[in-house]
């Protein structure tokens, strides 16, 4: 996990907290890498962050051959700080499970238009 240390507000004992802009406006970022975790959450005042949002925090706090993820947890696990944050995951001696590509789509047709295929 990467601390991208130009942003950082406040810094912890396994982390920090960070303001980070993108698009006209900042990102509200905690990141901590501890019992054997590596998390970020990410929230903003209004809204929850959007997928190119959460993919900029991806890239910034992991490496690119790293895989992170969201959970959606069994409803009886569900603990709300805050209406608009989002959490990625990655655990530090455990490979995260990936689903074949095919079940998501064709690499050839991706970034191409929808109407084309």
């Amino acid at each position: 996990m990467k601390f991208p240390d130009k942003y950082i507000i406040e810094t912890g004992i396994d982390g920090g907290m960070y303001s980070i802009p993108f698009e006209g406006r900042d990102l509200n970022v905690i990141a901590s890498n501890g019992a054997n975790w590596d998390h970020v959450s990410v929230s903003l005042k209004n809204r929850c962050p959007n997928w190119r949002e959460m993919c900029f925090i991806k890239d910034l706090f992991f490496e690119e051959n790293e895989v992170a993820m969201q959970l959606h947890p069994a409803k009886d696990d569900y603990i709300n700080m805050h209406p608009y944050c989002l959490h990625l995951w990655r655990a530090h001696n455990v490979e995260i499970p990936m689903p074949p590509s095919i079940l998501v789509g064709f690499k050839w047709c991706q970034n191409k238009n929808p109407d084309a295929l």
